[in-house]
């Protein structure tokens, strides 16, 4: 079986994103849209996957690490967790095949307590493609989950966006420097 490569579009819901959203990273998400959908129906063409980790929550969940440091978000069932935007119409098309597949996550990193690894390791993925919100989080906690894990990183910078230009230089900075990522436009 051939090497394959996967489309891991972190977070990109409603309340990461929209406006109305309870923790959105506003504007620079939302001028993600058009980039994440046209690299997403790429994917989809060649045959590779598109995997949509999205992280769920319950109110007020006295077990998540999260309800202390952030307002309620993405909670199961509500508009916030709602993929955003033209990306949730891509996906609400495609979702019934093959290689495209929303998956839930609890943790900023879409490996932690998921079976993504075997997952992509069942279908021979060695490269894993990063967009999504926010970069200096889940998408962080996420590439370095997936570099601990022998993947190869590219990291598509028109397609990650966070809450301030110091989060985003950060995380960007450190997917080059210390996980070897290949940043790509």
């Amino acid at each position: 079986m051939a090497d394959k490569d996967a489309l891991l579009i972190i977070d990109y819901t409603n309340d990461f994103v929209d406006d109305q959203g309870s923790l959105t990273a506003g504007k620079p998400a939302q001028k993600l849209d058009q980039s994440i959908v046209d690299l997403a129906e790429k994917f989809k063409d060649d045959n590779q996957f598109v995997i949509f980790p999205t992280d769920v929550h319950k109110k007020d969940d006295p077990y998540s690490p999260e309800t202390k440091l952030y307002p309620t978000h993405n909670v199961r069932g509500t508009w916030g967790r709602q993929l955003y935007g033209n990306v949730g119409k891509w996906f609400n098309k495609n979702q019934d095949l093959d290689n495209v597949w929303q998956m839930d996550k609890t943790r900023y990193s879409a490996f932690a307590g998921t079976d993504l690894d075997l997952r992509l390791r069942e279908r021979n993925v060695k490269t894993l493609h990063l967009v999504g919100v926010c970069t200096d989080i889940c998408v962080l906690h996420t590439a370095i989950a997936g570099y601990n894990l022998d993947y190869n990183l590219v990291i598509h910078q028109s397609g990650v966006a966070t809450f301030s230009d110091l989060g985003q230089k950060f995380a960007m900075d450190h997917f080059k420097n210390v996980l070897g990522a290949k940043i790509v436009d």
